[in-house]
Order: C-alpha cells, then sequence, then structure tokens
C-alpha cells in the first residue's frame, strides 16, 4: 500500500510539521496571521505625529489593517492593539499620507513609478476599504492618486519615469540577457490598475494598460504568427523580449523565480482592484501571453512549502510572506489547483514561521526591510482575492509533483539544467558565482541550504565548459540529467535521477550545509548524522556560537586559544575563554574590550583583538593560571567574530607551548555513508570518510551518490564499477551513470556487477557485465537499465539496441529476458546470432526531436483552436485540432538539418503545407531549422493532427 511521504514523515517522528490548511481555511489563516503581524505593525506607528512612518513606506500597513477592520472578527489579544485605537491609527495615516502624495498636491511621497506606485497601490486599496469613514478631502486625494498615476503613467509613452533613475522597462523591447524587463513592465501596468478600476477608462489608460500587461511575460519569437488576441489586440503585436527561450528570467544577473513570480504578483494586486470595484477583469489578466511557460518553470523549481528555490539569488529564500500573492491571483483568478495546492502548502507554515524570532514579522529572513510591509499588504491582497473569487480544489502534493516533474536545460547562460521529480528537485547551477548542484531530497526546502552563493558539492569556481543532457520521459523513457563541467584545474560530472537520486564525481571535497533551527511546527532544533561509524546529534545553535572542548588531562600553568582563521570582517572577539581562574593576557585588545573581559565571568563584556590586528590570523588571548594545574577543557563563547578555526594549546613556563584540542574537529567522521535525519544520505565510494562539522557536512573527493530515504549501509557495500582512466561510474538506483572526466576520448571496459543489460554491448562475465565504454572527452551520460538477463551464463554477448531489442550472441544458452516495466521472456539462444523484441515494449529512445518539445501557440490560443502540444506528446490517442486555418510551430531547441512526416486522424486532411525556420521568424522551404511550422487550411469536421515526427537527416 502507498502511503504519502509526509505522512509518513511525521509518523516516524522525523519531521514535525504544522498542520494541514485546506483551501476553505485559507483565509481563517490569513486573517489570524494579519491580527499577530499587527503587533508588529504598530512598531511603526509613531505616537509623536500620530501616524504610521514614511520609513520604507511603513504606512503601507493599513491594508492589512483595513482587512482586520472591515472583515473577520477582530480579536485584540494576538494583535496587541484594541480595534478602535487600530482604525484610529489607519484613519489618521490614511488621511495624512493621501495629503501628502505628490498627485493629489503634496511633496513627501507618490507619482515615482519604482517603487512609491506599489505602495500606492496598497494605499488606495486600503482607502476603498475604509471609504465610508474617509471624508470628503481624503476621498477626494485618493481619487487624484489614481487618477494622476494613470495620467503620468500614460503620458511617459513607451519611455522612462525619469523620477525612477536606473529603472527602465527598456521600452517595449524588454530585455532578459542578465536583466529581465518583466517585473519593471509590471510595475507601469500596476501604475494604471487603481485608475482604471475605480475611475474607469482615462486617455489612454486602458491602451497603456493592455501593452505593458501583454508584454510583461515576453514574446518568444515563434510565436510571432499567434493570430490570438486578447483584448481585442493580437498577441503578434507584442515586442517584448523578456526571457530566454526556455522561459526563464533573470534579474540582477542571475535565474530568480521570485521576479519571475512578479507576472502574477503584479496580476494579482491589479486583480483585486477591479473586483473589488465591481468591474471586468480585463482579458489580460485572464489570458497571460506565455504565461503557463513561464509558470511551467517556476513548478520545475518548486519545494514542499509551495515556495520556488532561489539557487541564484541571495536573500529571498524563504521569503513566505512575499510568495503568497503569486499563488493565490492563480489560485483565485484563473483557477489553477496546481497553485492551490502549492498555496495550501505556503499557508500551512505560515504561523508556524510567524512564530520563529522575530516573532510576528512575515519576511524575517530578508535583510530588506520595506518587505516586511509588503508582505502585510499582500498577504491581506490574497484573504480579498479569496473571498471575490474562490479558488479550486488543489491537487494532492503526490499529483501536484507527478505533474510538475520535467528536465530542463535553461542553457550556458542562465547557467540552470533542472530536474523536478516525484522525490526530489536537483539543479546543477554554471552561473559565475553560483557553481553547485543544489539538492532538495523530498522537496524539503529546510533540509539542506542551496539559495544565492551558498556553495554545495561542486567546487566554486568559474565553469570553463559545459556539456549537458537533459532526458525526457517522453523521447528517453526516463528522466534524467547529466553534465561534464571543465574548470580551470580539472573536471566535474553531475547526474541526476528519475528516483530522486544524485550522482556527481568530484575533482575535490564537496561541502553541504544544513538548515538547523529550532522552528516550531517545522523544525526541531537539532539533526541527527548515523554513519557506519555512529551516530551524533547536533543541537541547533542558538545565539552566538560556543565551543566546549575537551582533550586528554595534562598539566600546565598556562592556556592560550591561538588564531588560525579569523572571522573574515572582525577577526576575534569572545565573551568567555573558560579554563580556570587566572591572569589574562592577549596579542591585543580594542580599547574597552581588554583580555580580562573573556574571564571576569559576566557574559556581557568581552574581549576583541585591536581594530588594526582583525586581519592578523594568529592573534592569540592566554590565561597564567598561577600555578600548575590539571586541564582538560576548554569553553569559548564566541561573539560574531568567531574563529573559524583555531587551536588551544598549554604550556607549564609560558615559553614552550604544546597543543592539545584544535577546531574545527569533526562531529562524526564515518567512511562510506552518512544518514542525514532519517531523510536523505550520501555514499561516497572513497577510502577518505564523510565528515559532520557543526551544520556542515564534507563528502571527500571522487564518486559520491545522494539518495532520498534509503538503506545506506546496504548500498555502501555494493561494488563500485571498474573504469579506464579518467572515467567514473555509478549504477546507482539501477542506472548507469557515466562521466569522462579527462579532455579526451575514451574508449574501454567498465566492469560492472549483475546481470542488468545497458544500452550498448556487454559480455556477461561470472558475477557481472563488461560494458563496452565509447565517451567523448568531458561528456557524461545516463543509460537506464532496460533488461537484465536471469540465469545468463558467462561469455554472452547482448547488445541492447533500444528498450525494445536486443541481440544476443555467443550461445548455446537459455535465459529469460525481464524488462524494467516487469515483463519477461524466454530466450533461447543457439550457435547462431538471435535478436529478440520484447512485445508491447517501446523503443525508446525514440528518434524524434519534435517530441516533448515546446509548440506554439500556447498559453492564449487562437478560438476552436486544440493545444498543439497534443501532436509531439508521443501518445496515440490525442491530436491537434487545427481550428479555422490553424497554425502550429514546434521549437525543436536547436538548429537541425530535418525531415518531417505528419500522421493524421481518420477523416478528410486539410490543406497543408510545412515551412522551416532558424530564429522563428522568417520561414521558408530550407529544411535546416530550429522552428517547424505547419499550415493547415482546416475546416470543421477535417482530420486533426495526430503527430509531428522530426528526424535529423543522416549526413
Amino acid at each position: 500500500m502507498l502511503i504519502n511521504r509526509r505522512t509518513f514523515l511525521v509518523a516516524t517522528g522525523v519531521l514535525a510539521v504544522a498542520p494541514k490548511v485546506s483551501v476553505a481555511q485559507l483565509n481563517d489563516t490569513y486573517y489570524e496571521v494579519l491580527l499577530r503581524h499587527t503587533r508588529w505593525a504598530e512598531t511603526q506607528y509613531d505616537a509623536t505625529a500620530g501616524r504610521y512612518r514614511r520609513t520604507d513606506f511603513g504606512f503601507a500597513v493599513v491594508l492589512g489593517n483595513a482587512v482586520l477592520l472591515t472583515r473577520g472578527s477582530y480579536d485584540a489579544a494576538p494583535a496587541g492593539v484594541e480595534k478602535d485605537v487600530l482604525r484610529e491609527h489607519t484613519l489618521a495615516t490614511i488621511k495624512h499620507f493621501a495629503a501628502s502624495n505628490v498627485l493629489a498636491g503634496g511633496t513627501e511621497w507618490g507619482k515615482t513609478l519604482f517603487w512609491d506606485t506599489t505602495f500606492q497601490s496598497y494605499f488606495v486599496l486600503a482607502a476603498r476599504l475604509l471609504w465610508p469613514d474617509l471624508d470628503a478631502a481624503t476621498r477626494a486625494n485618493v481619487e487624484a492618486i489614481a487618477r494622476g498615476q494613470a495620467d503620468y503613467t500614460t503620458s511617459l509613452g513607451t519611455g522612462n519615469d525619469p523620477r525612477s533613475g536606473s529603472w527602465t522597462p527598456n521600452g517595449l523591447t524588454g530585455g532578459h540577457r542578465g536583466d529581465t524587463k518583466l517585473e519593471e513592465m509590471g510595475v507601469y501596468a500596476q501604475a494604471l490598475a487603481p485608475g482604471l478600476a475605480w475611475h474607469g477608462d482615462g486617455p489612454g489608460w486602458r491602451e497603456a494598460f493592455g501593452r505593458w500587461s501583454r508584454n510583461e511575460a515576453g514574446l518568444p519569437a515563434a510565436d510571432l504568427a499567434n493570430p490570438s488576441t486578447v483584448d481585442g489586440v493580437a498577441i503578434s503585436a507584442n515586442t517584448a523580449t523578456n526571457l530566454h527561450d526556455t522561459f526563464v528570467v533573470e534579474n540582477h544577473g542571475s535565474f530568480g523565480p521570485h521576479y519571475q513570480e512578479e507576472l502574477w504578483r503584479t496580476s494579482g494586486r491589479n486583480a483585486v482592484h477591479f473586483l473589488l470595484a465591481g468591474r471586468p477583469l480585463p482579458e489580460v489578466l485572464t489570458k497571460q501571453p506565455n504565461g503557463e511557460l513561464l509558470w511551467r518553470t517556476i513548478l520545475a523549481t518548486m519545494s514542499d512549502a509551495g515556495e520556488p528555490l532561489m539557487p541564484m539569488v541571495n536573500d529571498r529564500e524563504h521569503l513566505y510572506g512575499r510568495d503568497v500573492i503569486p499563488l493565490a491571483f492563480r489560485s483565485t483568478v484563473l483557477r489553477d489547483p496546481m497553485a492551490a495546492r502549492a498555496e495550501a502548502a505556503l499557508a500551512s507554515r505560515l504561523l508556524a514561521y510567524q512564530a520563529h524570532p522575530p516573532v510576528h514579522r512575515l519576511a524575517k529572513f530578508s535583510g530588506e526591510a520595506k518587505y516586511e510591509p509588503e508582505a502585510r499588504a499582500e498577504l491581506a491582497i490574497s484573504y480579498l482575492l479569496h473571498e471575490l473569487r474562490p479558488a479550486p480544489e488543489p491537487v494532492s502534493e503526490q499529483e501536484f509533483f507527478t505533474r510538475a516533474a520535467i528536465t530542463i536545460d535553461h542553457g550556458a547562460d542562465p547557467g540552470l539544467l533542472t530536474h523536478q521529480s516525484v522525490a526530489a528537485w536537483a539543479g546543477t547551477v554554471t552561473k559565475p558565482g553560483f557553481t553547485k548542484l543544489a539538492w532538495q531530497p523530498s522537496h524539503d526546502d529546510w533540509l539542506f541550504k542551496i539559495s544565492g552563493s551558498t556553495p554545495m558539492l561542486l567546487p566554486s569556481a568559474a565553469v570553463t565548459g559545459r556539456n549537458v543532457v537533459a532526458y525526457q520521459q517522453v523521447r528517453d523513457g526516463f528522466e534524467a540529467t547529466a553534465s561534464l563541467l571543465r574548470f580551470a584545474d580539472g573536471f566535474a560530472g553531475t547526474a541526476t535521477l528519475p528516483t530522486g537520486t544524485i550522482v556527481c564525481a568530484l575533482p575535490r571535497p564537496g561541502r553541504v550545509d544544513v538548515h538547523n533551527l529550532a522552528l516550531a511546527g517545522i523544525l526541531t532544533g537539532a539533526r541527527t548524522y548515523t554513519g557506519s561509524a555512529g551516530r551524533v546529534t547536533v543541537q541547533a545553535r542558538e545565539g552566538f556560537r560556543v565551543d566546549e572542548l575537551t582533550f586528554p588531562a595534562t598539566s600546565a600553568r598556562h592556556v592560550r586559544m591561538v588564531g588560525i582563521t579569523p572571522h573574515p570582517t572582525y577577526g576575534y572577539s569572545l565573551f568567555d575563554f573558560e579554563v580556570g581562574p587566572g591572569v589574562t593576557t592577549a596579542s591585543s585588545f580594542d580599547p574597552g574590550y581588554e583580555p580580562a573581559k573573556a574571564t571576569d565571568g559576566d557574559p556581557a563584556t568581552r574581549w576583541a583583538v585591536a581594530r588594526a590586528e582583525r586581519g592578523r590570523a594568529d592573534s592569540w588571548i592566554a590565561v597564567d593560571l598561577g600555578t600548575a594545574t590539571t586541564v582538560q577543557r576548554a569553553r569559548l563563547r564566541w561573539e560574531t567574530a568567531a574563529a573559524g578555526a583555531y587551536r588551544v594549546e598549554t604550556s607549564l613556563d609560558g615559553a614552550t607551548w604544546t597543543t592539545v584540542a584544535t577546531y574545527p574537529r569533526p562531529d562524526l567522521s564515518t567512511p562510506g555513508w552518512l544518514d542525514v535525519d532519517g531523510k536523505a544520505g550520501f555514499v561516497a565510494r572513497s577510502a577518505e570518510p564523510i565528515t559532520v562539522q557543526g551544520d556542515t557536512i564534507t563528502v571527500p573527493a571522487g564518486l559520491v551518490e545522494g539518495y532520498v530515504r534509503a538503506d545506506l549501509r546496504k548500498i555502501a557495500a555494493e561494488p563500485v564499477p571498474e573504469c579506464p582512466p579518467g572515467v567514473r561510474a555509478s549504477t546507482a538506483d539501477g542506472f548507469l551513470s557515466l562521466f569522462n572526466l579527462s579532455g579526451a576520448d575514451v574508449t574501454g571496459t567498465v566492469r560492472l556487477r549483475g546481470t542488468r543489460l545497458y544500452r550498448g554491448t556487454q559480455v556477461t562475465t561470472r558475477d557481472g557485465t563488461d560494458y563496452a565504454l565509447t565517451l567523448p572527452a568531458a561528456t557524461a551520460r545516463v543509460e537506464a537499465p532496460w533488461f537484465t538477463a536471469r540465469g545468463i551464463p558467462p561469455g554472452i554477448t547482448a547488445v541492447v539496441h533500444n528498450a525494445q531489442r536486443v541481440t544476443f550472441r555467443g550461445g548455446p544458452a537459455m535465459f529469460v529476458l525481464v524488462h524494467r516495466d516487469g515483463r519477461s521472456l524466454p530466450v533461447v539462444l543457439g550457435k547462431a546470432e538471435r535478436t529478440v523484441s520484447m512485445p508491447l515494449a517501446t523503443p525508446f529512445p525514440i528518434d524524434d526531436l519534435a517530441l516533448g518539445r515546446v509548440t506554439f501557440p500556447n498559453s492564449v490560443l487562437p478560438a476552436g483552436m486544440g493545444d498543439p502540444a497534443a501532436a509531439v506528446d508521443g501518445r496515440l490517442h490525442t491530436a491537434w485540432k487545427p481550428g479555422r486555418d490553424g497554425r502550429m510551430v514546434v521549437d525543436l531547441g536547436s538548429v537541425h538539418d530535418v525531415q518531417v512526416a505528419l500522421k493524421w486522424t481518420a477523416g478528410a486532411v486539410p490543406p497543408h503545407t510545412v515551412t522551416y525556420s532558424v530564429d522563428g521568424r522568417t520561414y521558408g522551404s530550407a529544411t535546416v531549422a530550429r522552428y517547424v511550422a505547419v499550415s493547415t487550411g482546416w475546416r470543421p469536421g477535417q482530420a486533426s493532427l495526430q503527430s509531428v515526427v522530426v528526424q535529423a537527416r543522416s549526413t
């Protein structure tokens, strides 16, 4: 019987998780979170001024206040303020800032597109919720803000806002290399929405709103001929290039799903104005050009918390309060059950997240203060969206990750190769400054640290060469990725498997950092590590680091700490250096931070090295115990300026010193394998151990495998494939992962154990097979275990052509050929060669360049047209219905010299032509192409297109 993974983890005590929140409970949860967040919001109140502060737009808390004051059952206990007081604070703030806005004749704020208009949107919405309580002058000012901003934004045309400095959408061209303009175009649209929603259409408002909104998601070249219209304007009129051709956006030089979500974040801010005003939603909010392809990319990086991962962005991981609104918009306005599931998962964690210090905050893991009032406002908008537009029933977690499973190579420029599977997420990152093999077993975003510049497994050095393969189920019969990366001083390889397992061939030791917090309801405050050498539990570090060092008893009068690696900014500083009472000296000290303050017993005082000595590695602090004393421990409580490494030395005379302890020293050093908290683990095919030091795991150089909940002891005992020089191989989970870690082609034999048969040629041996290997320089690949041969004798040659057909020679022999899907076939082999085919098996890999590729039109289809993806999905019972004069394009991903075959369903085949393009813009008859277009004169009753088969011409 299958059991839900999370249920199993909770039942076994591995994970303490917050209660699940259903869609029906979302608004109750949001309301309670807003109530509790009010304690933080009230810290923004300036009693002297009689209003919330302007700093970092703190006054935007009025939107959350307005929801609490006009909805639900207000409770002053969690809010920390009586309702009438909150109302007084809120109304006074709205009155002041409505009058002080530039558009209403003030001088304090407003009109500037970046970022005043975001907070204007929140502000106008708050005022509208409390409209009956506002005086006439304040109402007039709020109306002037909405109208004036729409007029001002429209007056800019497609030009820059002179008030916004370098922030620009780059006209209607946008841009995707280094810095997407999706966010910026969204801000222009967002500046127009309150005017349109509350005051109808002013001169040019609706046209400008539609123009920025349609272009926000960008336009791939292949969609230029899309005849679909949105709000009466053809998609082909769009001009922006806000995305790479794999539908990934960049911001500040890296891939940031937080910014990709801006399409739905700004849409949520905009939609709530129309819905609350009782006006129809502009069509562009419900039919977003290419929005579904952007969403596919988000799903491909989603965690089980309903939050997109940030492998290349610092400061935005676990930004729970900001990640709600994009999901709420997709869930309620777009009626997306996948987004509904993600939103419910995120909401389930909000109260536990909010309770963690600093208590009450919603964006606590971000360094940007302005995110806090934004998070409050966006949670309030999410509440309103659910009130005004109820969400659909969400899919289950298992269905979510089954549907989200995909491999995508986003290309060398974005530097991201991702694999979302049912069991895990993994990504090989090669963008400069972010190199890593990021891995999230069980999609648990609180297990391993993978965000931003955090290193993981791979060397953090620049990648100088990149060879990758993304395997897809529809074409290859399984989903996996393989990469071979070149560095200035060597090579590294990665593979991700459909089971969630990862494999890496490392040129030097790799590092994995573990989240370890006391986060009630999410994390227990400790991590347990188990290996062949034993078990250790590492407690979460709360506050400043404390090192408890023990060593063999020794006689000493003098004990000192000698630094090896200082804090990179502040050097060394100790609150306590406990070895016994005595006179304390140091190599240097800062005035007010003398050495004796580390041994005075006062936990608030400390020693710190002199400012001029902060960069010195071997600074020291010493205690003269006065007489020879037996010592066997030292306790060091550090300030922020904690040593990365140091040693403790003893001496009888103060001249000759002996090292008795060093830091860091492993909490656990274990050969072969390491289990991490019962959730995941590593197997190292090396004589060197895996070590745990605090919250850092170090794996040795060589071949390392990462598993999701597996019997690691048993796996580590399995033999390692024997390979030619320069090659590493793994048979993790039965898949053969191969890496050529050299600059030369390799031909040779890989000696394997067991009776699995892989694509290619192998000869059976007494205990396995000799696999004939040909592997080009600096490449990697993954082979699926399509067959096993039960009872096969040594000396039989097996040539696996594909997942259906095998040729045997070297008989006589009798054995059973078993397919990966469980079907079996008895084989009687004589002296002659024999080829067998497994009945009903699909002959993967399939030689069809179109299978599983992106097709156009995509998110917005012309009336009467079916989804063109049905012609490249590999299924026999699906087909593309062209619609009247329909045209479809398939993007092959790269340029090939191709030949095309079309297969139609029963009925009259419509007149049609096939044309080809290199750039997606100009089509003709030349067959060297990346894009293949099928144009029809289809009429009702004619056949549909069952498949477009594209094959490379043989040379």
